[in-house]
């Protein structure tokens, strides 16, 4: 069975659309690409010059690159040539078909996305579990990747529980996604300058969608792998 990504109809409608409005402003000229392959189709949003060093972002659990890079995307596409992933099972515009199930391989995934764009190495950044991301390419397909940038991360090693630590993190705020609890939460996330999230009505309103309506259990194939020495020491 097709793993459900949002939990009906009307919030994968209000997400989307207010998606939409997000990419209004990264304030750049953007294209959006839908990649079919094994696991679905992946959504890129790619922004900048293709000349200038390929730049992949992934973002974190429970969003989307729309959001994520909101603040970021402009800037950055005026150095690289920002290749921004949509994870697939995560709640943007990427959609899981039948093989997204427990044998998702995550590799293959990033490498079936990337062939797409560029054969070239590249750069990678990204935040939360695309830290990890960044972390996994950069240790099992070192030959494509030129340096590798991890925010609000982690490096995975022993036996922790990662849903463990996103439970105290997001809740209780994200089970009674009010307004005034998704702005707790959008403090708890950033800090000192959630101002530029909570005091917009775009972001607001797109990330209360997302809290009430992403089914979170759709992310439960990326699994988290530790690692050891080794390979730590290959990326550090």
């Amino acid at each position: 069975m097709k793993m459900k990504v949002y939990k009906n109809a009307k919030a994968r409608k209000n997400v989307l659309d207010s998606y939409d409005e997000l990419l209004k402003m990264w304030n750049v000229r953007l294209e959006e690409t839908d990649i079919p392959a094994t696991y679905g189709t992946t959504h890129v949003i790619t922004c900048g010059d293709k000349n200038n060093p390929p730049l992949v972002l992934f973002h974190g659990v429970g969003d989307n690159s729309a959001l994520m890079w909101v603040y970021n995307a402009r800037d950055l596409a005026r150095y690289f040539w920002v290749i921004a992933v949509d994870t697939i099972g995560g709640p943007g515009k990427s959609l899981p078909n039948n093989n997204y199930n427990k044998n998702f391989d995550g590799i293959r995934w990033i490498d079936e996305v990337l062939i797409k764009f560029t054969q070239d190495r590249v750069f990678i950044a990204g935040v939360s579990n695309g830290a990890y991301l960044a972390q996994l390419y950069g240790i099992y397909r070192p030959e494509r990747v030129i340096k590798i940038v991890c925010l609000s991360g982690t490096i995975p090693v022993g036996g922790g529980s990662p849903m463990k630590t996103m439970m105290k993190i997001f809740l209780p705020e994200a089970l009674f996604p009010t307004k005034k609890n998704t702005e707790k939460l959008l403090r708890k996330l950033s800090g000192n300058n959630s101002g530029v999230f909570t005091e917009n009505p775009v972001i607001m309103e797109h990330y209360r969608w997302l809290l009430k309506g992403f089914n979170n259990m759709a992310m439960r194939f990326h699994k988290i792998i530790s690692f050891d020495d080794e390979q730590i020491g290959s990326i550090r």
